[in-house]
């Protein structure tokens, strides 16, 4: 199959799908916390910080068809993304920064085998990647 024979994907279709992997990001960690009752760490706090407006951000650009949204979406996703990294590597490194319950690198939680933070950095790769197609597309 040629690559021009592949459907081409709008801009609209593009911060949709960006819009939908925020949601989902949000009511996870959502879930995680008041459903099933776990502390998030200082590193969570933060990441949700920055996922948390892109629901919004991203689903009205997504309606207007605003791929400019990179604008906004981009200083969020950088620097959440980098803290997620952060937040991996500190589990697998296994280096505290925190006590007890508290502690960044105590994993909690694994949905397939990836801990919050992983799902973290891939929730905030796919939304960049999204906006990104999207501000290059228009």
């Amino acid at each position: 199959m040629d690559v021009r024979e592949l459907p081409r994907v709008d801009v609209r279709g593009l911060l949709g799908a960006a819009t939908v992997v925020a949601v989902v990001a949000t009511a996870g960690s959502l879930f995680l916390s008041l459903g099933l009752g776990l502390v998030p760490c200082r590193l969570c706090w933060y990441q949700r910080i920055l996922m948390y407006p892109l629901v919004v951000v991203l689903g009205v650009a997504a309606v207007e068809r605003r791929a400019a949204v990179a604008w906004t979406a981009l200083p969020l996703v950088g620097p959440g993304a980098a803290i997620a990294a952060y937040h991996s590597w500190l589990q697998v490194s296994q280096t505290a920064c925190g006590v007890g319950a508290f502690s960044c690198a105590r994993v909690q939680y694994r949905v397939l085998g990836l801990t919050v933070p992983n799902l973290s950095l891939l929730a905030f790769c796919l939304v960049g990647g999204s906006v990104v197609l999207a501000w290059r597309r228009e």
